[in-house]
């Protein structure tokens, strides 16, 4: 479909302010200044919401290279070149535009609403459909008034099926969607309390909700629900009266009562559910890898989905067995003291409190369950009686401990306090918990943290999830800032920095690390895999971010966060290209590799021409193209630098006129910024620099090591002659001798190699090398001669005058995989210095 600035004028109705590109054609809609990734093409919807009004973001959304923009506001500033479409109201023109947009195809469109289940049933038919079907479906879960517009966009010809939900909170708002999404098939997946504040009643909820299968030809839905099942027939009878719609077909199912399927058996063993059921009179059944009733009921509505279509019931069978769990909101964490954290801290209702109380009762690792609840603040009954529910319902889960947080559930904690065997405790805010957090004996339990967004529960996860091993990496982020400024200063005023946060950021945690190069203004951001990224981008950070080594699995998650894939095979551009355009996008922007020296990864320079014609015919915006150089800190290889730098640069020409247009070109990596500076063209990749090692050992930087790793003693033994350490009895005292064991091992990421000897530790400001062998948790270090060492005395492991890189030469490695090898389960602790 092409949109020109005319055409859309004509649709939404509006005045054409100023008139910039006649010839531009928009194929994305952009509602958000922070996430331009294509500006050429975008329209910049200027929202106002609650807390926020699009037009103050107009100027940052140009400088970004939009020039398309649809207002309600006249400008306060210029923007020259612009196309400037001023409207009523933005949010009324951006759906206007995607309800011709939908009207534009013809293929079977399903439309999904319900209080809970929309998402993981959206996902789930697409699990299920994929093989039959190109489908499009909403991102995540965009079933809102502006999310609904967004996923509608989608749609163009590629596709014959569409899967789209919608969400209200709201009389009124509906209606509006039906318009949007015009679904052919209509699933209502169940109803309950989300969004009850909005409406006098679970009836008018329920009304509401029929408003988006108006059109449709089937309605699939649950008829066990007795609000659904009397408002369907209300609204079919509403319809027949005044004669204004075709029959609608209900296809409905019941585990009560006959329906078009009867669901006869459910019959939970270990970690599946065998369903038996009756369709068109003959006995059906399968089986799901799931034990929760919430995605029992899912996967039966997905079922009848299915059965609908007519697809064949051994494929369906085969098919639900393969189902995977959603990632939704509701997650399970490992805790501090052998705790397990599920956090569900995104809303609170009753129908999904029982969701995660049933998800909670699925973990059998802890006899004890605790309950940490706010106030409930989605609801159509009285406090009274609404708190009356919830106690019964933790009662029914057999939860030991309620902790109740908001002035609602205190008031009525006499609900819970009447409970048998339910202890008990009620706090006004999240605040006053946290000041009493540490009088909880939090220890082998299953916690569950179900709390409306206001509360903050993310700041109780994270106390929850602090580990209590005694070993930490204390990690300096001014030392971080001072690295940067150093290279910083070595660059070309036209030099852009790529900064390396791959492998957990080196050890040092990835988002922590990114979001003070963020602030510092670095320019991209790379990381080893897709994961690290989408970890980045929930985390807030908003710079581009390059994937080393994207993965097929991962393409959805490039796409959807905005990562920016390495390129360096035929294969692999194939592949990403193919998928770009199975999903219409167009000018993704990729970084390409190129091979002239490392022989590790990249296209070969005798590869060129099939690079370049591949390139030609492809999906893609080349951001970067770049390569390794081999050896940048060895000035005996300076002459193989020399030539790696001119084969790349050749390459790049060929490239670039190919293309037709400009890109950032990058080779030189730590070293390479100070000892080849010729070669730090458009960008650099900062690496192992920012953590403070001089990797070209030239001994002219002034940086600081970032980390410092530090453990404690746990015991002093006083050792006699021959008295051997450790396990093989490696370790030999020679003479008395005093051994601290320290609590660290090789689970924590301290190497075998340092062990015998090998290895040093600093304790009270003087080197205690290791003896015997390292062991998994603990390692001993020979004391004797320090004085005053006793049980809890801190030990530095490396930093603070035990410089990484001495560690490194002991273990015969470099200071990379010491720091990376550093295990998760030590805890890290981010300062500044005062």
């Amino acid at each position: 479909m092409q949109y020109t600035i005319p055409t859309i004028v004509q649709i939404v109705k509006g005045k054409l302010l100023q008139t910039g590109t006649d010839d531009v054609s928009i194929d994305r809609l952009l509602l958000d200044s922070r996430k331009v990734l294509f500006p050429a093409s975008s329209l910049f919807f200027a929202l106002k919401g609650g807390r926020r009004n699009g037009h103050s973001f107009l100027l940052e959304t140009y400088e970004k290279g939009v020039r398309n923009f649809v207002v309600s506001e006249v400008p306060e500033m210029e923007l020259p070149g612009a196309n400037i479409i001023q409207v009523k109201d933005t949010l009324v023109a951006l759906q206007t535009l995607s309800i011709h947009h939908r009207k534009q195809f013809k293929f079977p469109v399903i439309g999904i609403t319900g209080s809970n289940g929309k998402t993981i049933v959206k996902e789930w038919l697409n699990q299920l459909l994929e093989a039959d079907y190109n489908i499009v479906k909403s991102p995540k879960s965009y079933n809102s008034q502006i999310g609904v517009p967004l996923s509608v966009w989608q749609m163009d010809e590629q596709y014959n099926l569409g899967i789209f939900e919608a969400g209200i909170s709201q009389s009124g708002e509906m209606e509006k969607l039906e318009k949007i999404i015009q679904p052919t098939i209509g699933v209502f997946t169940n109803i309950g309390e989300a969004h009850s504040q909005g409406f006098m009643s679970t009836r008018q909820k329920v009304n509401e909700k029929l408003q988006l299968f108006k059109h449709v030809n089937t309605l699939i839905y649950c008829k066990d629900y007795s609000e659904i099942n009397e408002g369907i027939a209300s609204y079919l009878h509403q319809f027949q009266q005044a004669e204004s719609r075709p029959d609608m077909k209900l296809f409905d199912w019941s585990a009560k009562t006959g329906a078009t399927v009867r669901v006869c058996s459910i019959v939970k063993k270990n970690n599946s559910t065998t369903i038996e059921a009756e369709y068109n009179g003959a006995k059906i059944s399968l089986k799901v890898p799931f034990i929760d009733d919430a995605s029992i009921e899912n996967a039966i509505t997905c079922w009848c989905v299915l059965l609908h279509e007519n697809v064949d019931q051994n494929v369906i069978a085969e098919r639900m067995m393969q189902l995977t769990q959603v990632a939704m909101r509701l997650e399970l964490k490992k805790g501090t003291n052998n705790c397990s954290i599920i956090n569900d801290s995104y809303s609170a209702d009753i129908s999904s409190l029982k969701i995660a109380l049933d998800f909670l009762a699925q973990q059998q690792q802890h006899p004890k369950r605790t309950v940490i609840l706010s106030d409930i603040l989605q609801s159509a009954e009285s406090d009274a009686e609404l708190y009356d529910i919830v106690a019964r319902t933790l009662k029914e889960k057999h939860i030991n401990r309620l902790i109740g947080i908001g002035d609602h559930i205190s008031r009525h904690h006499k609900s819970f306090e009447k409970i048998e065997g339910l202890e008990t405790h009620f706090y006004p805010s999240t605040e006053a918990f946290k000041r009493d957090f540490y009088h909880y004996n939090f220890t082998n339990e299953s916690i569950l943290l179900k709390g409306a967004r206001i509360f903050k529960f993310e700041q109780v996860s994270r106390l929850l999830e602090q580990k209590a091993h005694q070993t930490v990496l204390e990690i300096n982020l001014e030392a971080f800032a001072n690295n940067l400024k150093v290279y910083q200063q070595l660059l070309q005023p036209s030099t852009k920095m790529m900064a390396m946060v791959k492998a957990f950021s080196y050890g040092s945690g990835s988002y922590e690390v990114a979001n003070l190069l963020q602030f510092h203004k670095v320019d991209y951001l790379a990381v080893a895999y897709a994961d690290e990224g989408v970890e980045l981008r929930k985390a807030g950070i908003t710079l581009p971010i390059m994937v080393m080594n994207p993965e097929e699995s991962s393409y959805d998650a490039i796409v959807q966060f905005e990562l920016q894939p390495d390129l360096f095979s035929f294969q692999e551009m194939h592949d990403f290209d193919s998928f770009l355009k199975k999903q219409n996008i167009k000018d993704f922007p990729v970084h390409v590799e190129l091979e002239t020296g490392m022989n590790r990864l990249g296209f070969d320079i005798l590869e060129l021409p099939l690079l370049l014609e591949a390139l030609k015919n492809s999906s893609f915006k080349v951001q970067s193209v770049f390569s390794h150089l081999a050896a940048s800190e060895d000035p005996n290889e300076d002459e193989f630098t020399r030539q790696q730098g001119e084969k790349f640069l050749n390459a790049c020409a060929a490239i670039e006129e190919t293309l037709g247009y400009k890109f950032i070109k990058h080779i030189a990596n730590t070293a390479g910024i100070l000892r080849h500076p010729h070669l730090q063209l458009d960008m650099v990749r900062l690496g192992i620099g920012l953590y403070g090692v001089d990797s070209a050992e030239t001994g002219r930087l002034s940086l600081q090591e970032v980390s410092a790793l530090k453990t404690t003693v746990a015991q002093v033994k006083h050792l006699h002659p021959n008295d051997t350490v450790g396990y093989n009895r490696r370790g030999k005292a020679k003479e008395n001798t005093v051994i601290a064991t320290v609590r660290i091992g090789y689970a924590d990421g301290y190497e075998r190699r340092l062990g015998n000897g090998a290895g040093k530790m600093m304790i009270n400001g003087k080197l205690a090398p290791v003896i015997g062998s390292v062991c998994m948790d603990m390692t001993m270090i020979d004391v004797t001669g320090i004085e005053d060492v006793k049980e809890g005395d801190e030990v530095t492991v490396f930093g603070n005058g035990l410089s990484i890189v001495d560690v490194a030469k002991w273990a015969g490695t470099i200071p990379y995989e010491i720091m990376t090898g550093i295990s998760q389960r030590v805890k890290r602790v981010y300062f500044e210095e005062g």
